[in-house]
Order: structure tokens, then sequence, then C-alpha cells
């Protein structure tokens, strides 16, 4: 029986990740999800862990009813309130998708800007705000909030435990940032998956995650590996038309409740 070992969330787009017990999800995947994001104050444009490696540090802990809490390294604690959308929105970017949504004030861009060296806002999207999937692979109105192109990712955790033989040493799932982890089915048993249900909840398999740079972070540290790993072997057997894949995303169909130990169907 296939299981859901591993449930995540991160409320800040490249932030540190929360782990789970349970969870709700919403139409934008997993509740406060990837709702805040940093940009760069005069671009507007989205910052991550590409960029600035130090951003893992910061543990961003979502509060009921989306309020944020900001913690890291010789920095004082910052509660941040969702801001009231209005007229006065800020122009960000993210990928080829440009939106406006609301910016968060002064205390947290200058918190932020402090930490990471850099001049930045911190933005917040609300579901009316969302970007729309890739239509080649969802619903007209099927949204996705500050995650790359879709509200979840799904690894196989014997996928990781090959990847890691294939390594050599053992991998963090983190280094991954998926929302669930699947234990019980074959490595990559995914990549053949189409429809799944959870605990009542159905999801589309949409796609494989194209895989970058920042699976080679620590995700405890930020730093990078001196040997590209793991990258350099995923490109070895996990690389096509240019592109290396690990994990598929995942649209749910519906809203409910998530719980680590609910057995995991594949429906098609």
């Amino acid at each position: 029986m296939f299981r859901l070992s591993g449930l995540y969330r991160y409320p800040l787009k490249s932030g540190a990740a929360e782990l789970l017990q349970s969870t709700q999800l919403d139409s934008l995947g997993v509740q406060g999800d990837r709702r805040w994001m940093v940009v760069d104050a005069q671009s507007g444009r989205f910052i991550t862990q590409r960029l600035l490696g130090q951003m893992n540090q910061i543990k961003a802990h979502w509060q009921s009813p989306g309020e944020l809490l900001l913690s890291a390294p010789g920095m004082p604690d910052l509660q941040v309130a969702v801001p009231q959308d209005s007229e006065d929105l800020r122009g960000v970017h993210i990928w080829r998708d440009s939106l406006r949504v609301p910016d968060a004030g002064d205390g947290a861009a200058q918190w932020l800007s402090q930490f990471l060296q850099r001049e930045c806002r911190l933005v917040y999207v609300a579901p009316e705000r969302a970007r729309q999937i890739d239509p080649v692979y969802a619903e007209i109105g099927q949204k996705v909030a500050f995650a790359d192109g879709f509200p979840l990712l799904l690894i196989g955790q014997s996928s990781l435990d090959d990847l890691s033989k294939r390594v050599g040493r053992d991998l963090e799932m983190l280094r991954f940032r998926p929302n669930v982890v699947v234990e019980g089915s074959e490595p990559y048993a995914e990549d053949s998956w189409k429809r799944i249900a959870i605990g009542g909840i159905e999801f589309k398999v949409a796609k494989g995650c194209s895989r970058c740079i920042m699976t080679t972070l620590d995700p405890a540290t930020g730093e990078r590996s001196a040997d590209r790993e793991p990258l350099t072997t995923l490109k070895t057997y996990r690389q096509i038309e240019g592109d290396v894949f690990f994990g598929q995303n995942l649209i749910a169909l519906s809203s409910g409740k998530l719980d680590l130990g609910m057995p995991v169907e594949v429906l098609e």
C-alpha cells in the first residue's frame, strides 16, 4: 500500500520549510503555501535561493488567518500581517508572469533587506490575484500562488532513496522542496501516474518537475555542493531534451484535509 509519508509547507517562497502533520488544501494547494514572496525593490523581480542561498535561513511560520512570523539568525522575530488589498499595489514579475499584488509594508522590507543585504520588498498573493496555471496542463480558472508553476509537488521516497545510492550519500528530501511525499512505490513510479487520490481528494498529475541549481544547495546551510550534486547525477539518467526531471507536479481537483499516514491510491 502506498501512503502519505511527508507533508510540507513553504509560506515564503524560497524560505525554510514547515513540516506538517496535517493540513487543509484550498484552491491554491496547501493552505498558506508560497503566498508570500521577496522581490527586488526596484524591478519587482522575484528573488529566490537561486540568487541568494541564505534565504533558506529565513523561517516563515504561517499563522491563521494568513499572517506570517519571520525569524532568521541575528534578527528579531517579526510579525507580518496580511496586507490590505487596495489600489496601492506593487507590480511584480515571476518567470513569465506579471501581476499586481499587495506590498507588506516598510517594516517587513527593512527586515528582509537587512538580513539579505539587498533592497527588497515582501509581497502577498490572495486567491483572487493568483496566476493561471499553464493552460496546456490545467483548466481555465485553476490557479497557482507564488510556486514556480504548479500548486503542489509530489516525490516518491523510493525515488530519493535510489538517487542517494547513485550519488553515494544520503540526500535530504528538502533539497527538492516537495509538498507531499509518498512511500511504498517503486522508484520513479510517480512518472507514470496520471490521477491519484489521497484521503478522498483527487489530484491530477500534471507533468514532471524540471530541476535547477537549487537542488545543489544544502537545505540546512544554503551552501552549494562543490560537486554540483545531485544535479550532476540526475543529468546522467533523468535528462530529457536538456531538462532534468525529478518529482511530479500536482493539481488538486477539490479542497479537503490531508493527514500523514493517509493511503495514496493510483486511479490512473
